[in-house]
């Protein structure tokens, strides 16, 4: 690929993010502007700015990387992605924007009304979120490597940069129109070179490309430095269902997702965002099969590199070629940055409105700026000292960590009455607290090579991380049912009932009890 084409590429997606983000910061001006946008994005913007932070690395290079090497078995990863957001719909969407948070933590300390779980809440939502950001970081220098053979520490910096201006310069309403306009380019950026690509392989009247049926062709003992999706050879069928479980009950709990419902005007607003939402994502992830079938032809030599991830940089270049393949390659990596710029931003936002109101002493628009910048510091630190993994496995981590703890609290929050503080305690220290251990192992390679079993256990936790943390939250809850929280009848009704009907029948049930319901607080202005 021509490198002058794609840092040029680059440099747009780059300066467009700024100016829209420049343009964010005209008109923020409140706390409120800051975290959750004041309340006011509609359907259509809020579904296309969750659908950018939403399509990470892992969607726009992990996806078609998995199914070039392991083939059609890897189609869970984009399934499990978008079905999440139907679990989503149907439990959470509404209640959760009825609830009247700024976060995860929030919501918490308001269902339960205990400080204890909001901090523990607050540790696993930074934790995700770190988690979440080092596969964005490192795949921003694998594709700026790729393409112009700079240093890999390059790419994660200039993202990490771009993405503390931009969520500092303006907070929730800067990056939603940011991430909105980051959803249409990367669409675009994957769909164009695969219709050129389609007609490309049409023109040449090439064999279809074919994927392997035999196990040991994919993949060899599980080591520690073997991708994750390559222990699927050991025991595959444990392996898919860590994936479904993960990827369908982890949509709901990742905070960077959450973060964005609390933006709607009302619950009603928030449940059409999420069918929108589900049209805008499953639309895109037609687009990454493509590049993964058509790697088998014109990338073959990826299979067995531990480069996989790069195929949808070089497809263009390898089956166009000539000028046309250099546009089309810097087309696909204008979209690659506008992925990891669009995710990093929504993970930044959501951990450094976390950090503002839950670490440091004081809150407000200057401090929200000083914990962004604690936000991305320390996973672009990860980034640069770890070595990477294939990004999807590298996203996977993080699904079966929100899937094991705030799956459960959500879903037992909103439906359960009897959920007491020491049950969703056990739950989330049980459920989330050892998931994130195992991958933390897997990541780190601790020494668990050569038991296969326990490989795959820790690298696919999910299958039994899920059931440990609802079990400990029901169980827990049963035997401590003096500890149900006092105004819980408030707070439910608040929940499930429309913004019109909840404060005259809260106020009935609860005889002015509704401040304990965690009612929206009065955003205090505060100059930006």
């Amino acid at each position: 690929m021509n490198e002058a084409y794609a840092v040029c590429a680059v440099a747009g997606v780059v300066l467009a993010t700024v100016l829209i983000g420049g343009f964010g910061l005209r008109i923020s001006r409140t706390t409120s502007d800051f975290y959750v946008a004041s309340r006011t994005v509609g359907a259509s913007l809020n579904a296309a700015a969750i659908s950018g932070e939403y399509l990470s690395a892992a969607s726009f290079l992990g996806v078609a990387g998995l199914l070039l090497v392991q083939g059609p078995e890897m189609l869970w990863y984009p399934v499990g992605y978008t079905a999440g957001y139907l679990v989503l719909l149907i439990f959470v969407a509404a209640p959760l924007r009825r609830s009247g948070a700024y976060t995860l933590p929030d919501f918490a300390e308001g269902r339960l009304e205990s400080a204890r779980v909001r901090r523990v809440v607050s540790v696993l939502v930074v934790g995700a979120g770190w988690l979440y950001l080092v596969p964005q970081l490192q795949g921003a220098g694998l594709t700026l490597g790729t393409l112009t053979g700079a240093p890999r520490w390059l790419g994660a910096v200039l993202v990490a940069c771009v993405v503390v201006v931009a969520v500092a310069a303006g907070g929730m309403r800067s990056i939603t129109f940011v991430q909105a306009f980051q959803y249409w380019l990367k669409l675009t950026a994957l769909l164009v070179p695969a219709v050129f690509l389609l007609l490309a392989w049409r023109h040449d009247g090439s064999t279809p490309p074919a994927f392997p049926t035999d196990p040991d062709v994919m993949s060899g003992a599980p080591g520690p430095d073997q991708p994750l999706s390559d222990t699927r050879a050991d025991h595959p069928l444990y392996a898919t269902y860590g994936l479904i479980v993960a990827t369908f009950l982890g949509t709901m709990g990742l905070p960077h997702v959450v973060v964005r419902f609390y933006t709607s005007p009302n619950g009603r607003a928030a449940r059409r965002t999420t069918v929108v939402v589900l049209a805008l994502v499953g639309l895109f992830y037609l687009l990454p099969p493509v590049y993964g079938w058509l790697g088998r032809l014109y990338a073959p030599e990826l299979t067995g590199s531990g480069e996989a991830d790069t195929a949808v940089l070089l497809l263009p270049g390898r089956a166009v070629g000539g000028v046309g393949g250099d546009l089309l390659g810097a087309l696909v990596a204008g979209g690659a940055f506008a992925a990891f710029l669009s995710t990093a931003s929504g993970l930044t936002m959501a951990v450094s409105g976390v950090l503002s109101q839950d670490v440091l002493p004081a809150r407000g628009p200057r401090h929200f700026r000083l914990a962004t910048v604690l936000a991305m510091g320390v996973p672009l630190g990860g980034a640069l000292l770890m070595e990477g993994i294939p990004v999807a496995d590298a996203v996977g981590m993080a699904f079966a960590v929100s899937a094991s703890s705030f799956c459960p609290l959500l879903v037992l929050g909103i439906w359960w009455r009897r959920l007491t503080p020491p049950g969703a305690m056990a739950g989330l220290l049980l459920g989330g607290g050892s998931a994130l251990v195992a991958v933390t192992l897997t990541a780190a390679g601790a020494g668990v090579a050569s038991t296969r079993w326990l490989h795959t256990l820790l690298a696919w936790p999910a299958v039994w991380s899920v059931p440990v943390g609802f079990l400990a939250m029901v169980l827990v809850s049963l035997a401590t049912p003096g500890s149900i929280p006092p105004h819980t009848s408030a707070t439910m009704t608040r929940l499930h009932l429309p913004e019109s009907l909840s404060v005259r029948q809260t106020a009935a049930a609860a005889g002015g009890a509704r401040a304990h319901a965690r009612p929206e607080r009065p955003a205090p202005e505060a100059s930006g």
